[in-house]
Order: structure tokens, then sequence, then C-alpha cells
């Protein structure tokens, strides 16, 4: 089974289809602390009793220091698959009480038998290596693995190619792995049952979150600690073997100094007490989940503001559970929030209608069985869609009386902040999240406007159209507009005099909407690609590399996350003084009016 993780991934599916092994399976590859194997999870209809869970990686380092001596790539060390990507594969053996692994890259890797094996080699072997299929090692630095390696390619030829699991957890490929390990996100899921013991990971979970994620943030700190110290106690296990030599040689020679463990950094210990001193662990579900929802509200919040942060992923099993149904809303919105974050995931399972409802449809991935009984995920269109909304009962608002047609889920926010704006010097007008009004986004859209789009097709309502402009010369919803509006009756579709609606937001509101974290200016003109611009302004501001280095991709990545932020934070900030600057003519104000008066 493949499941597809983007920035917010959504999995949702009937009980017992094996919606949360999606979340376990990756909280074993990454952590094994939480949810833990054992001889009853193989398949059942399998003779081997081993698991394999892959993880494929679009964003690793560019370079790896595996000794003191030089450094190397993964694409150099034949470590990438097919597709460019860094593919981990992880085997767990479990036959025996206690599940074995083994770490494997799913790469591209050189088929000859010179050189299949070549990062399993310690340094002599790879001398002996060199030597006997005639390297010329002239120059070449012979204390480096790296250099050997490359002299001995160099030599046989690379030749053929074939996809092989390169072994990652033994001999000189260990080194790889644990520069790996270094730059893996940080993995935390939450589930939805979970016993009340006064170690409840729903309230330590965050915290010990938090602690994880501080550690990432000084790990070359903490490894020249342990260097150091490990330096100045082998110094003192030396010399006290030196003065065991002088009283029983043959005992001191026996006797080698040897660290058994790594050190534990991480066991800090962290507890919430409310004002009577009763610890929150002792509370009810609900509030125990509540301080969970405030963590991620707390966390999108910190890491949109520190742009420098490790990458996390959070993986949430039905956050609805034991919530009121406002905070049930809120939470979502929360997790939204946090995908925004350039540098964090969030996977959730859920079963409540009121939060499918809010997801966006790129986000659902529906697991099922097909006809055979095979497990099976499925995603975009609208058949999956439809089996979505039906097992979830995600149903229309028939009491809607005006569509509001528009491009995206940014153009919603958009209007419905900018509205509220007005409304506040204009109390005829109508609030955009009144059940009167449906919006229709024509492409990404929630899985609730995806079913009202579905029934609206049907109803007859009366609909307004709101388009960018997109062209100045040739606009692309010039002749849909045109169609509209020939109607006769009370339909209307207007276009924007703009390029689009981030041309409307006044530049003040977008500086403030980074700052205090970006000292950033903008300008545009009416027909500038505003999102890009931001884009670019907060990339350069952040001492990053050149943005013109970037591929067509991350700065696509970019201006889209800007996108969000100017619609749901920028637009927030917008004042009647603004409108009156960005908007003379009152253009969004008319649309409004049009809403207005096909409401009464």
């Amino acid at each position: 089974m493949t499941v597809k993780i983007d920035d917010f991934t959504t999995v949702m599916g009937r009980n017992d289809v094996g919606k949360s092994t999606v979340l376990e399976a990756l909280e074993i590859f990454f952590n094994q602390q939480v949810v833990k194997l054992d001889q009853a999870d193989p398949c059942v209809h399998g003779a081997d009793k081993v698991v394999e869970i892959s993880c494929i990686f679009d964003e690793f380092p560019n370079a790896l220091t595996l000794d003191e001596q030089s450094q190397t790539s993964l694409e150099a060390e034949y470590l990438l698959n097919c597709e460019g990507l860094l593919e981990i594969v992880k085997r767990f053996d479990c036959k025996g009480t206690k599940p074995k692994e083994e770490v494997f890259a799913r790469a591209l890797h050189p088929s000859a038998a010179e050189l299949a094996d070549l990062l399993q080699l310690k340094n002599t072997a790879l001398k002996e290596r060199a030597a006997s299929v005639g390297a010329d090692l002239t120059g070449v630095d012979k204390r480096s693995n790296v250099a050997l390696r490359a002299a001995i390619r160099d030599r046989v030829g690379v030749g053929d190619l074939e996809i092989r699991l390169v072994p990652l957890a033994e001999d000189e490929a260990k080194k790889v792995w644990v520069q790996l390990q270094r730059e893996l996100p940080t993995f935390a899921l939450f589930q939805a049952d979970r016993a009340s013991t006064d170690d409840d990971r729903e309230v330590a979970d965050p915290m010990k979150i938090a602690v994880a994620a501080a550690m990432k943030e000084i790990e070359a700190e903490l490894e020249q600690i342990k260097l150091k110290v490990q330096t100045s106690v082998m110094d003192v296990a030396q010399r006290t073997l030196a003065k065991l030599r002088e009283m029983d040689p043959l005992l001191a020679q026996q006797l080698t100094p040897t660290f058994k463990a790594e050190p534990k950094w991480d066991s800090f210990k962290l507890s919430l007490t409310g004002d009577d001193q009763i610890p929150i662990n002792k509370r009810g579900s609900g509030v125990r989940r509540l301080i969970l929802l405030n963590f991620f509200r707390a966390e999108a919040e910190r890491r949109r503001a520190e742009s420098s942060t490790r990458r996390v992923i959070y993986a949430i099993e039905e956050p609805e559970s034991s919530q009121h149904p406002n905070n049930q809303i809120m939470l979502v919105r929360a997790l939204l929030a946090l995908a925004e974050d350039p540098n964090t995931q969030v996977l959730m399972t859920t079963h409540v209608p009121a939060i499918a409802s809010l997801l966006p449809t790129s986000s659902i991935r529906f697991i099922s069985r097909n006809d055979n009984g095979h497990t099976q995920v499925e995603e975009g269109t609208d058949a999956v869609l439809e089996k979505v909304a039906d097992s979830l009962g995600v149903l229309p608002d028939k009491r809607a009386k005006v569509a509001i047609f528009v491009e995206g889920p940014h153009d919603v926010t958009f209007l419905t902040n900018v509205a509220r704006v007005y409304r506040s010097a204009h109390a005829d007008l109508v609030d955009l999240e009144d059940h009167r009004i449906a919006f229709v986004p024509t492409g990404g859209s929630t899985l609730k406007q995806w079913v009202d789009r579905r029934y609206l097709a049907h109803a007859g309502m009366v609909e307004v159209h709101i388009y960018d402009r997109d062209d100045q010369v040739n606009p692309k919803y010039a002749d849909a507009v045109q169609k509209v509006n020939a109607r006769g009756g009370a339909d209307i579709a207007f276009l924007t005099s703009k390029r689009e609606m981030e041309n409307y937001l006044h530049p003040d509101c977008i500086v403030a909407e980074y700052q205090p974290d970006y000292n950033i200016e903008v300008t545009f003109t009416d027909w500038c690609d505003v999102p890009a611009i931001v884009a670019e302004t907060v990339h350069t501001a952040s001492g990053a590399t050149n943005w013109a280095g970037l591929s067509v991709e991350k700065q696509g990545k970019k201006s889209s996350r800007a996108k969000s932020r100017l619609n749901n934070g920028a637009s927030a900030r917008m004042s009647i003084a603004h409108l009156g600057q960005t908007d003379p003519g009152g253009e969004i104000l008319g649309w409004l009016q049009a809403v207005r008066d096909r409401v009464a």
C-alpha cells in the first residue's frame, strides 16, 4: 500500500480499514516509542514474518561529511532512487520476541561486483579493492574512504545501474545513516485512545515533542559536548590502564575502555498543574484534548514566526475526540495553519462530517478494500470524493439562496475577510459566512464546498460570479462572464479590474503580517504577481540562498505559501482606510452589494 503525503493529508475510510495503520507505520519507522512491533503484526497471509516500511523524501542534505578528510553526497554514492529521491527502507524480522531491524536505501546503484559493496568496506578493505582493480591512487588521500571509493569507480567504470537495497545499518554505510538520521523530521503521533495515568501521553506528548524539537535545534552543540566528555573520560581510563600495567600487564592488556550507549539528552520531565495544584492529566479527557488543541495553535504561531526550525510531522488520530464541536473546528483550523509552515507536515484521520467538511479535497486519501479484499488508497477524482461524502454523511446546506462562484479557496477567505471590514461601515451588507451564502470554488475546494457544488449544479440558485482578470489583454474568464451576464435573470458576473485579489491588499498590511520576523518592504502595481513578489522578498530577508538559484518547484511552493498567508493574514488586517486607497472606485463594495441585493 502506498500513500502520498502532502503538507496536509487526511486519511479517511470506514472502521477497521487501516486508517490508523498508516499513522502507526510512520511512528514505527521514525520512533518505535508510542507504537512497537510484535510477533502478531506481520501479515497473517505471509510466511516470512517480515514487515517492510518505506519512506521517500524529496528534501535531503546536499552534502554528507563521513570523515574528517572529505565530503560526499547521496548522488555521488549512488544512494538515490530512479526518481532522484531518497528512499529509506526499514525491514523488521518479527520471528523472535523482539523484532530485528534492518535499514536500506532503495537506490539506483552500480551492479558490478567490484562496486556493489563499496559502502560496506572499511579503509583497509578499500585499499585492497583499489589494488585488485588497478585503481590509480596518485594524488588520492588514502585516509579518505570517499576518495578511495571514487578512485575505484573511476577505474572500473560505473556501467549498468540497477535498483538495489543498499544496507545502511552496518560497517562504513552506518556513517551515512547516522548523518541522515540527523536530517530526518521529528515525528509526533497523537492517538485517539489513551489510558488516563499520571504519565498520560495526551498531556506529556506535546511537551515531549517540544523537548525533541529543541534538542534537534542544538544537536551540533550536544555532539561537541559528547565528544568532549568522551575525550576526557577516555584520558582518565587510559591513564588508569597505564598504572594497571605496572602492576598486572596481562590484565591490563585484556581491558579496553568503551562507551556502552549513547547519552540520553531527552530525559526532561515537565508537568502541567492547575491553579489548585491538581495535575491537568487528572482532569477530564475533554480538558486534556483541549490542551492538545492549544499546543497545536501555539506551535502554528511559533513555527510561522521561526523560519529556521527543523522539520516536524504531526500525526493526529481523530482530533475531534472528547471535544465540543466549536473546539473541533478550531483544532482543524489550527492544523491547517500549522501545515502552511514550510517545515511542517500534518496528517490526521477523522469520522466527523463537520471536520471533513473543512478539509481541502486535495488532502483526502480514501482507504477501502476492493472486491478481492485488498486494501487500496484513492484520491483526487469526483468518484472518490463522492465515496467520502457519502460514507461520512457530508450533506449540502439547502438553506443557501445565493451561490458565489470564485476560482479557489483563497478567494473565499479574501472576500470573507474584506466583507467583514466593509460591514463595519455598511451594516446592510451580508456576512459571507451566513448560511444563505454558498461559496463554489471552481478550482481547489474543501469537501463541503465540493458537495455544495455538486448539489447547486441542479438547484437553480441565484449566482454571483467573481473571477480574477489575470491577463490585462486577454482575461481568462471573459467569455464565461459574458455568458452569465447575457442570461437576463438575476445571475451576475464580475471580472476584477486588477490582476487578482491579492492586488487589492495594502502594502502596509502585508508588511504588518510578516513583522516582527521579517523587516520587509513591498511595492507592486495592479498587474504584478503579488504572491511571487512577497515570497521572494521574504526569502531574501531570511538570509537564505539566492532566489534565482531555487528550482521552479521550490519557488512555486514558496509563492503558494505566501498566497495563503496574504489571503488569511494580510486581508484580515485591512481597514476601511486601506480599502479606500487600494480600491478607490469601490469595486469590491459593488460585489458585496450585488450579493446583498440577491439575498434579500
